[in-house]
């Protein structure tokens, strides 16, 4: 685990991990001194400033490993309505024609894809025309709400199903459920998306962390001498990957390496589909994960 490098925040620290690593250099060629004053700082306040520091730290993280835990909950309730959904329509009489249970299905796929573009603001035009048919596809790309616009086929799919007799009032009303916790991930995600921590709270927390990285080497000059760069640059790592972390998974839809994986979460909800519905599943140009380079 000291070595791993890919998937660490490391990487983008680099560059403000060496500049303090150097001005810790000058601070102890120069014995603490800028302009022959002397600056009168030692370990104790740090210690104290150090310890507060840790502990809005600690909340903020919480704070943005709430975000992402509530939005992996929403995706596994994805994945458990989605086979929910499909144990029910594939276990009715066959329908024919437009009710035919493929067609919800790749409804429902085409459902998983949209809601993840929609939430990284990616074009869905590839993953959506490989699994729509020309009728849906024509009507879903022009949407702003493209998932919520599948849910409203799906709706039409299950009231066709009832006016042809193919399903009982009881069934449509237990269908209908589903489709009304497919509606409340949509508007989990979007209100996680469309809600961020404050922006001040980043801000303040984000100069502190700087600040007391910048007054750590001239605390503790005095005492380590040349090894005050070292020192310094490890504890600053410590603060410093903290809230580049916070920041990471504060917004868990994205493509960084720490977020969620919903190239990986889509592919398994197909996969797991199909297989109900006794279809192959061709193979997805797309990414096979979503930890990018």
């Amino acid at each position: 685990m000291l070595f791993v490098w890919h998937g660490s925040v490391l990487p983008k620290l680099l560059p403000r991990l060496s500049l303090l690593f150097v001005l810790s250099i000058g601070v102890v060629f120069f014995s603490g001194k800028i302009f022959s004053f002397k600056i009168p700082l030692n370990p104790t306040p740090l210690t104290l400033f150090g310890f507060v520091l840790a502990l809005f730290l600690g909340f903020r993280n919480n704070v943005s490993y709430d975000r992402f835990w509530e939005a992996r909950k929403l995706w596994g309730a994805l994945l458990n309505c989605s086979r929910s959904l499909a144990r029910q329509v594939l276990t009715l009489p066959e329908p024919p024609d437009r009710l035919h249970a493929v067609h919800f299905i790749n409804l429902l796929v085409s459902f998983t894809y949209a809601l993840k573009h929609q939430l990284r603001d990616t074009d869905p035009q590839q993953d959506l025309k490989k699994r729509l048919s020309e009728a849906d596809y024509s009507l879903i790309i022009s949407a702003k709400f493209k998932p919520v616009m599948i849910m409203k086929l799906m709706g039409e799919w299950v009231a066709a199903a009832h006016q042809a007799g193919r399903i009982d009032t009881i069934q449509q009303m237990r269908l209908d459920e589903n489709l009304d916790k497919l509606a409340e991930i949509v508007g989990g995600c979007e209100r996680i998306i469309s809600t961020p921590i404050p922006y001040s709270y980043r801000v303040l927390l984000h100069r502190t962390v700087y600040l007391y990285c910048f007054l750590l080497p001239f605390g503790l000059v005095d005492s380590l001498k040349w090894l005050t760069p070292f020192i310094v640059v490890f504890i600053a790592y410590t603060f410093v990957a903290f809230e580049a972390i916070a920041d990471e998974i504060e917004q868990p839809f994205g493509t960084a390496s720490n977020d969620l994986a919903l190239n990986a979460m889509c592919q398994t909800i197909e996969t797991t589909l199909m297989e109900l519905s006794g279809e192959k599943i061709g193979e997805d140009p797309g990414p096979k994960n979503d930890i990018i380079d």
